[in-house]
């Protein structure tokens, strides 16, 4: 993998990530009528955040490395909170709590890689 298309995966996949909680937030507070839109676009983001993320796993660590099977179950759970959200607006402090903690997580497993 050349620089060009690692710079632009990970710009793609930083911006996606930021749009996907994003989408999660804009579901505990939005109007029930935006639900439809607001769920193609998380979708949309949830997609980019995993093609990007699994192209850049296999171009520098070729499948190796269990941080990277953690930020999959980070990015299926935020991926999930988006409909969730709209579903249980009782609980919307808790969807907003859980994808900043999860976000957070996800992180930290890049930068600190601990398994």
């Amino acid at each position: 993998m050349n620089i060009h298309e690692y710079n632009s995966l990970h710009i793609i996949h930083v911006l996606a990530s930021i749009g996907m909680i994003a989408a999660t937030f804009y579901a505990c507070a939005g109007a029930p009528e935006t639900r439809k839109k607001t769920l193609m676009w998380g979708g949309i983001a949830s997609l980019l955040v995993l093609l990007t993320g699994i192209r850049m796993w296999q171009a520098l660590y070729e499948f190796a490395g269990g941080w990277a099977i953690v930020k999959l179950v980070c990015w299926l759970a935020l991926s999930a909170f988006t409909g969730i959200a709209y579903r249980r607006r009782a609980k919307a402090g808790l969807w907003i709590q859980l994808s900043v903690v999860l976000g957070l997580v996800a992180l930290v497993m890049v930068y600190v890689r601990p398994f």
